[in-house]
């Protein structure tokens, strides 16, 4: 059990991968809040993945930056070292890749247990946040309707992650939590894991991550189709929110499913349009054939932790703002 923050010597935590949209947002707030943060970064010499950083209030004070690579064995030991809590957020998002276990499994999987092998050797980490996702819950094999409610006690199988989109990124996900429980359990590390389903809102980083993309080609006035898929979305800020706070509260425990609401792409046009009626937007489905489900996403273990998500048109409009505001969209 972690303990409770009491003072200047437990408020240095380390973010792994923290250039990322969700670790980007983790840092800020952990700044905003008096932490000081060891963040690490696949390279130093990269601006993309560190002046954002090195710009957010508190950074010039408390923002140490460390190179790392989830490759190399040992890499994250020096950030780790001195930490009360580690947020693990460092994973390649991929959907496309001809070399899926290079530049996915891999580094998700054993990325994953060289960060942990660093919180194993720090005696000062008392408990580690791992950024897992949604797609580590819903691929279960069981069929899903629209009366269907998932929770935090469903886990994907590796046979089950086949078939759906981005089924290889699943995979390493899948395969990552399931090796990092295993590894806590051997090594008495207190670990637990934010899963979240499609995050979108602003971004801090410079370069676009999938989630917004996928938001910025219904947006951008290039297709007249939009996906027949089902998804479930939350807001960046909760999501980095509720990593926080699931670190600091001494009964938070085990997974967190972070949702606000179940849609179809169909819906999200329909909010898009009563949002901004100039806007160009897909006008018809890609596919011929019947939607998804809109199943439901339990809110109770997440609400325990005092999160209640910012509602989903709210998330888009200032998702969709934030691209106007930096001129992506132009079409409007």
């Amino acid at each position: 059990m972690a303990r409770v923050l009491d003072g200047d010597e437990e408020k240095r935590v380390c973010v792994t991968g923290a250039s990322g949209y969700i670790a980007s947002w983790i840092v800020k707030l952990l700044l905003h809040r008096g932490y000081v943060v060891h963040a690490t970064v696949r390279s130093l010499n990269d601006p993309k993945k560190t002046e954002h950083l090195r710009g957010l209030d508190g950074a010039k004070e408390r923002l140490n930056l460390f190179e790392a690579n989830l490759l190399e064995e040992g890499s994250f030991d020096s950030a780790v070292d001195g930490c009360c809590g580690v947020f693990h957020t460092a994973s390649p998002v991929l959907f496309e890749t001809s070399n899926p276990q290079a530049d996915l499994i891999d580094p998700a999987v054993n990325g994953t247990l060289n960060v942990l092998s660093s919180c194993a050797k720090a005696p000062s980490v008392k408990r580690v946040i791992f950024t897992s996702s949604a797609a580590t819950v819903f691929h279960t094999g069981r069929p899903v309707t629209s009366e269907t409610l998932v929770d935090e006690t469903w886990f994907s199988t590796p046979e089950a992650c086949k078939g759906f989109i981005g089924d290889t990124y699943t995979l390493s996900k899948t395969l990552a939590e399931i090796a990092a429980w295993k590894f806590c359990e051997e090594n008495g590390i207190d670990m637990i894991t934010i899963n979240p389903v499609a995050v979108i809102g602003p971004m801090l980083q410079p370069v676009i991550n999938w989630s917004s993309d996928v938001l910025f080609n219904l947006v951008n006035g290039k297709s007249d189709t939009y996906l027949n898929a089902t998804f479930g979305w939350v807001h960046v800020k909760d999501v980095a929110e509720a990593h926080i706070k699931a670190f600091e509260i001494p009964s938070a425990n085990g997974r967190y499913i972070l949702c606000e609401t179940v849609a179809h792409f169909s819906q999200i046009v329909d909010i898009l349009q009563e949002l901004y009626p100039n806007l160009k937007l897909p006008h018809k489905c890609a596919e011929d054939q019947s939607f998804p489900p809109t199943y439901q996403i339990s809110k109770d273990k997440v609400r325990s932790l005092g999160i209640e998500c910012i509602p989903l048109r709210v998330a888009l409009k200032e998702a969709v703002d934030f691209l106007i505001e930096k001129k992506l969209i132009t079409s409007i």
